[in-house]
Parts: C-alpha cells; sequence; structure tokens
C-alpha cells in the first residue's frame, strides 16, 4: 500500500508551529446549566405570553 509523501516529511508542520499555552476553559455544572436552559426555555417563555395584551 503507498503512503501519501514520504516518511521524511512527517510531522514537519506540527514541529515547527510554536507551543501555545492552553486556554482555561470554564463550563457550569450541569445542574446548574440546566436549570438556566430551563428558565429560557420555559419560564421566560411564559412571561412573554402573558405579556401579549388578550384581544
Amino acid at each position: 500500500m503507498p503512503s501519501h509523501g514520504s516518511l521524511t516529511k512527517a510531522g514537519k508542520v506540527r514541529n515547527a508551529t510554536p507551543k501555545m499555552p492552553k486556554k482555561e476553559r470554564h463550563k457550569e455544572v450541569p445542574r446548574v446549566r440546566n436549570r438556566i436552559e430551563y428558565e429560557k426555555r420555559v419560564v421566560k417563555a411564559k412571561q412573554a405570553k402573558q405579556a401579549v395584551p388578550a384581544r
């Protein structure tokens, strides 16, 4: 099975790029994230329906 390019060229670009420090990523705890999504989906939608004047 032929390879795509010679093995002498493998990893040249990756080794040439400067090493960057990892970014600190923060996700909420799933319980908190689910509560926020629930409020967006249910509670705020209910408030928006109540704010519409009845005809």
